[in-house]
C-alpha cells in the first residue's frame, strides 16, 4: 500500500511517499514542490493542481493525508492556503482516494509520545523509525515522514 502525506501551502507543498508491506514501512520519497514566484494566487493554485494530478497519477496512492489548517495570526496567508487545499482535496477525491486529516499535536504524539515534542525530537524518531543515516531535512521533512507512517499504522 502506498501512502501519500500532503502539507499544502501555496508557495511551498511538502510530500512524503511510503510504502507499507505487511508491517514494515518502507520510505519510498520525501521532497517539496515550489510554485513560480510572484504569480497571481489563480496561477498557484493551477500549478499545484497539475502537481497534484501528476503525483497521484505517478504512484497511485490508496490513502492520502492532508494536514489540517492551523490559523495564528495571519489570517490572508490561511485563506490563500485555504484555497491550495481545496485543490488538493479535490484532486484527491474526485478519485475516490481515502482521506485522513490530522493536526500537527496529533502526529507528535503518535510519534514521540508527546504532543509538544520540538522539530528535533521529531526529526530524530524518524531517523530511527526508518533506520536513515541523517536525521531527514529540512525539519519539515520529518513531518511529511512522520504523517505518513502515522496513518499507516493507524489505518490497518
Amino acid at each position: 500500500m502506498i501512502i501519500l502525506w500532503i502539507d499544502p501551502g501555496t508557495t511551498t507543498i511538502w510530500f512524503a511517499l511510503i510504502e507499507k508491506k505487511w508491517r514494515d514501512f518502507v520510505l519510498l520519497d520525501f521532497w517539496i514542490i515550489h510554485t513560480t514566484p510572484k504569480i497571481s494566487l489563480e496561477l498557484k493554485l493551477l500549478e499545484i493542481w497539475r502537481d497534484i494530478e501528476e503525483l497521484i497519477t505517478k504512484y497511485n496512492p490508496e490513502r492520502v493525508w492532508v494536514e489540517k489548517l492551523f490559523f495564528n495570526t495571519n489570517i490572508t496567508t490561511g485563506i490563500a492556503v485555504a484555497h491550495a487545499r481545496w485543490v488538493i482535496l479535490y484532486e484527491i477525491m474526485k478519485r475516490w482516494i481515502t482521506l485522513y486529516e490530522y493536526t500537527p499535536l496529533q502526529i507528535k504524539k503518535a510519534i514521540t509520545s508527546n504532543g509538544a515534542a520540538k522539530k528535533a525530537q521529531l526529526q530524530k524518531a524518524i531517523q530511527i523509525i526508518f533506520k536513515l543515516d541523517s536525521i531527514p531535512q529540512p525539519d519539515d521533512a520529518a513531518d511529511a515522514i512522520g504523517i505518513a507512517y502515522m496513518t499507516g499504522l493507524e489505518r490497518n
